[in-house]
């Protein structure tokens, strides 16, 4: 789910991040490195959304769970896809309703060679809905049992920074094991934090946003081997789609935005950023095409 919720927020007339018009038509080599395919938003044309995707050169979709009641749906969908990934964890917002049985659910789940990481987790401040304290608790809570299954973890971060390092610091660095800083919203330096504790760094398609261009200097700052491209799809259309529900095709417009701002055709960033996912989740490549 997006660390920023921009949807409201209003465009800026005249205002064109990228202008796909007069990029490169190379086909792409597309990564969704975090949607919520399991979302009611899919539940009328999800086969639809996943055949767009493929059409759009998505070669692989990494599904988190987003129901604490439903976490075994991103494992699902995976097993009937190879090309999609899944993951599972409690949510910030849903941390005061976190037990033991969900716990033992995500454990289950992480025996699927499918399932890839442990999340999203993390730390909310900015709805609160879930007490900081419990936050707190629930977020070190998975962090060891993501240590104990040896799964990198998915992390959700809004107004929490330096709360959310300090704990990777002191609970997860260690393990060697990173994960991936979903929808990035912070600074360089707490980016550059971020990899030296082994994450990488996620960008979502509020990069197209007229008011974004601090996201976009961080995109363009970080080393190409440590960035991913993803959708956080139902949430987050791209600015063309403002308002609109947001799918993994889309992730295309956030290649099309950062290749330009890394001095590189949108062709070239789609792949790196491919090779990045696969490279540190240990897939083959081309896997699942």
């Amino acid at each position: 789910m997006p660390p920023d919720d921009l949807r409201g927020e209003e465009s800026l007339k005249g205002f064109v991040v990228n202008n796909s018009a007069t990029l490169a038509t190379e086909p792409l080599s597309l990564l969704d490195s975090h949607a919520h395919l399991d979302a009611s938003d899919f539940d009328s044309d999800r086969d639809q959304v996943l055949d767009r995707a493929r059409a759009a050169g998505v070669s692989a979709i990494l599904a988190i769970a987003c129901n604490i009641n439903a976490l075994d749906a991103s494992s699902a969908l995976a097993a009937r896809h190879d090309w999609i990934y899944a993951a599972a964890g409690v949510h910030p917002h849903e941390a005061k309703l976190a037990t033991e049985t969900h716990y033992v659910t995500v454990k289950r789940l992480a025996e699927h060679p499918q399932f890839l990481a442990w999340g999203e987790i993390g730390l909310d401040y900015h709805y609160d809905h879930s007490p900081r304290d419990v936050q707190q608790r629930v977020f070190v809570e998975q962090l060891a049992l993501a240590r104990d299954v040896r799964l990198p973890v998915i992390i959700h971060c809004r107004e929490a920074w330096p709360d959310c390092l300090q704990i990777l610091d002191e609970h997860w660095r260690a393990t060697g094991l990173g994960g991936i800083l979903h929808c990035f919203s912070g600074t360089l330096a707490e980016a550059r934090q971020g990899i030296d504790m082994g994450f990488l760094i996620s960008f979502a398609a509020n990069v197209t946003y007229p008011k974004a261009q601090n996201l976009r200097d961080v995109a363009r700052d970080l080393p190409l081997e440590s960035l991913l491209t993803e959708t956080d799809s139902p949430y987050l259309a791209p600015q063309q789609s403002r308002g609109k529900r947001n799918e993994p095709a889309h992730v295309a417009e956030v290649a099309k935005t950062l290749g330009p701002v890394r001095n590189l055709p949108p062709a070239e960033f789609a792949r790196a950023t491919t090779d990045n996912f696969r490279r540190f989740f240990g897939l083959a490549a081309g896997a699942g095409n």
